[in-house]
């Protein structure tokens, strides 16, 4: 009895959450920042004289001049649908987070701190359950994502794009989670439940955390197993289409396509 009332009092302890990652625009804002609003009049632009003699600044401002809006439109577009196609196939597969190290979605914290004193009083097996079980819950959900991920990208407006190029490291993120973050949670916790509710020990978590959140012990967004997957499965969604991103915007050319080659290549001075 004394083992197992050490095991629901940890299941009562808070601990904070893990951050979500951002997009991280980099020189890609700073460069492209003027380009949806110089494309009105590119040749003028482009026939300016600059400073410097022909350095690498010049071919840069240059080449964006000479894109049109659409084409900056366009490619930002192509660039964002592609990042987040590739993250929702990465993720929501088998083994996507479960296999995974990186995206790996650890216990609640609650239970994670008790995890050694449940193991002593044979509750492991429960642990490993759960452990097995939130994570393919975050497998199962995210294919969900794509659709929603996708209409945000199409519907994206020229303001909106101009908005991400110059709105600093977090503006694409922000961009996403304001569009799907909320349908998103709609749309994961069903699943999520279903993937946990034939699982004891989320119930029993779900029983504790629930009243320790009352009375501030616990985040909000760990009251319950199905809040705190849904969260976690969000948060290294986002996170991945902001490396996907990342590494398009680093080699727009090995991607295969012109747009992309054409537009993150001038503001790279390629």
């Amino acid at each position: 009895m004394k083992t197992r009332r050490l095991v629901l009092a940890a299941l009562l302890t808070a601990a904070a959450p893990l951050p979500a990652s951002a997009f991280d625009l980099g020189n890609l804002t700073n460069q492209l920042s003027g380009a949806l609003g110089t494309a009105q009049a590119p040749a003028q632009q482009a026939a300016q004289p600059h400073s410097g003699g022909g350095d690498s600044s010049g071919a840069t401002n240059a080449a964006i001049a000479a894109l049109s809006s659409g084409e900056v439109d366009q490619g930002l577009k192509t660039a964002l649908s592609r990042g987040a196609d590739i993250a929702v196939k990465e993720l929501g597969r088998e083994n996507g987070f479960y296999g995974n190290a990186k995206w790996r979605i650890p216990l609640p914290p609650a239970i994670e701190k008790a995890s050694g004193l449940m193991r002593m009083a044979g509750l492991g097996a429960q642990a490993d359950q759960l452990d097995l079980a939130i994570n393919r819950a975050a497998e199962a959900a995210v294919p969900e994502a794509k659709t929603l991920l996708v209409n945000a990208v199409k519907t994206m407006s020229v303001q909106d794009a101009k908005g991400i190029l110059t709105g600093g490291d977090e503006a694409a993120t922000d961009y996403f989670k304001r569009k799907t973050e909320a349908p998103l949670t709609q749309k994961f916790l069903p699943i999520v439940t279903r993937a946990t509710d034939q699982v004891g020990l989320a119930q029993t978590y779900n029983r504790f955390a629930g009243q320790a959140a009352q009375f501030g012990l616990v985040k909000a967004d760990q009251a319950s197993i199905q809040s705190y997957v849904t969260q976690q499965a969000l948060d290294r969604l986002y996170q991945a289409i902001g490396e996907q991103e990342k590494a398009i915007r680093a080699d727009p050319v090995g991607t295969g396509s012109k747009l992309l080659g054409k537009v993150f290549g001038a503001a790279l001075g390629q």
